[in-house]
């Protein structure tokens, strides 16, 4: 995964991969270029409005550096995680914990059973489009059929996406007995029941190990999305 660390910032509300309704994406190189390596979001607003460039599924967001304030980075309340009230659409919403090794789990993940808003899943001649994302993945806590906790997301969008960033996490949390603040943010556009990508922030309490902000496309090579509901078709 290209991961260019320029400083770009640009969005356009409308590009050449964008049909009339506004919602449908076409993936593809030749896609008019709105985010690349380095963007610094302001806002959910910001985040919601980029489009893939076809290239970069990952980007830095405020120069890789997580937007934590102090109070964020007290570990006065020990270990922890919460998670937002679904909306009215029955969306998921950000979700942070005071990650440490203690939280991780020690059995297997049971199976999925919880579908999220726009779960239109079909098989691709690579595998299933979609997955039931953890905001909190499994391995940091053992959260798991948690409906504030799911999101539709992209096969791309779970792995190698999220995965590599939760992997890095996990690592270091096995490795030592220290604590990481993480925060999770599914980025929708207005109505819309598919998130266009989810914020990914952490940042190690006791030392400088960990320390990322990233934004995360959800997009599938191959297919277009309508992030209306989550249907999608062949490119």
């Amino acid at each position: 995964m290209k991961k260019i660390i320029l400083s770009f910032i640009a969005f356009l509300l409308i590009g050449a991969g964008v049909y009339e309704t506004g919602v449908w994406q076409k993936l593809n190189p030749n896609t008019e270029t709105t985010a690349k390596g380095t963007i610094d979001a302001k806002s959910n607003s910001t985040l919601a409005n980029l489009t893939f460039d076809g290239t970069n599924q990952v980007i830095q967001v405020n120069s890789n550096v997580p937007t934590f304030d102090k109070e964020d980075l007290a570990i006065s309340k020990g270990t922890w995680q919460s998670f937002t009230d679904l909306d009215k659409l029955n969306r998921v919403g950000e979700a942070n914990a005071m990650l440490h090794k203690s939280l991780m789990p020690t059995q297997e993940r049971e199976a999925l059973y919880i579908n999220p808003t726009a779960w239109k899943n079909k098989k691709t001649s690579s595998g299933w489009l979609y997955n039931r994302c953890h905001l909190i993945g499994y391995q940091l806590t053992g959260e798991n059929n948690n409906p504030k906790n799911l999101m539709t997301g992209t096969r791309s969008l779970n792995a190698p996406g999220m995965l590599e960033y939760e992997n890095e996490v996990a690592s270091y949390l096995r490795k030592t007995n220290n604590h990481v603040r993480y925060r999770i943010t599914p980025v929708f556009r207005e109505g819309e029941l598919l998130s266009r990508g989810v914020q990914m922030e952490a940042q190690s309490i006791e030392d400088t190990s960990i320390k990322f902000n990233v934004y995360v496309f959800n997009v599938e090579l191959g297919m277009v999305l309508d992030y209306k509901d989550g249907t999608s078709k062949k490119q």
